[in-house]
């Protein structure tokens, strides 16, 4: 047992000191000459702010939810798209149309299925790190009431404010995202949302990844906070010619509303148009 234990650790060394050994590759979303092509879309994918054209298709799945232990399905589908404004900043765009299977909290009630209300961040990011190795990107966020049912969205205007921090050091990948959104049309609606991300990348595309979305209503009676708590992991690889992002995580929510379901997973294949 002490040996294999042994090898593991051994095993995991080596990977952190040959993935350090890509120090280089900055996640900027640009592949340059010197860098790993695997390594550096891999950083770029998990950064939110990176200059690359991608398209995301996240599945989250919550077990035993609602009043009734059902499960609820929502597919995010969340293109990125930059766009350079001068030398210095780029405007990242992000859209996140959910796709939403709600199941029914009533006996007789239906399962619903539709789209819910979409999310629009716009980014304005500094091109080049602040303070030494510091990325940054803040602006407004737009919720817009496309919801095909009640059931599935708030169907009200809201606008707040989002803003992400984070750094590229060698196989980590660290950084919080912070959002707020409130209405516009005189309801009570005031959502928050905070995702810390910490990753880990390993040779040939592999990573260890954690980014829990930590939300809370604050109309709500107890503020409704949902705490998640895990991680998994993920790959990027070659599909042809296109790059593509998988990865898989598992999370517990260690604090959730009075009907959100103890554990949840996400599924994410995101494809990426790197310049």
């Amino acid at each position: 047992m002490r040996k294999a234990a042994r090898s593991i650790l051994i095993a995991a060394v080596c990977g952190l000191a040959v993935a350090a050994a890509h120090a280089e590759e900055d996640g900027d979303g640009h592949i340059e000459p010197g860098e790993n092509k695997v390594s550096e879309l891999a950083k770029s994918a998990q950064n939110p702010v990176a200059s690359l054209i991608s398209v995301p298709f996240q599945n989250n799945t919550t077990y035993e939810f609602g009043p009734r232990d059902r499960t609820q399905n929502v597919l995010n589908i969340q293109p990125v798209i930059p766009f350079s404004l001068n030398e210095d900043w780029n405007l990242i765009t992000r859209t996140i149309l959910p796709v939403v299977s709600q199941p029914s909290f009533v006996r007789g009630q239906n399962r619903n299925n539709g789209v819910g209300d979409t999310l629009v961040t716009l980014f304005a990011s500094p091109k080049q790190p602040v303070f030494g190795r510091l990325l940054l990107g803040a602006g407004p966020v737009v919720n817009i009431p496309t919801a095909s049912d009640e059931r599935l969205g708030a169907d009200l205007w809201g606008m707040g404010l989002s803003g992400v921090a984070l750094t590229v050091t060698g196989p980590f990948v660290t950084g919080l995202l912070v959002t707020q959104t409130w209405n516009l049309e005189g309801d009570d609606f005031s959502r928050f949302l905070t995702q810390p991300f910490f990753n880990i990348n390993f040779p040939g595309g592999w990573y260890f990844s954690t980014s829990p979305a930590i939300t809370a209503d604050f109309e709500a009676d107890d503020n409704a906070w949902l705490v998640p708590v895990g991680g998994g992991f993920g790959k990027v690889q070659f599909i042809g010619k296109l790059p593509v992002n998988l990865s898989f995580q598992a999370y517990y929510n260690a604090e959730k509303p009075r009907f959100g379901g103890d554990w949840s997973t996400r599924f994410t294949i995101q494809f990426l148009f790197p310049k």
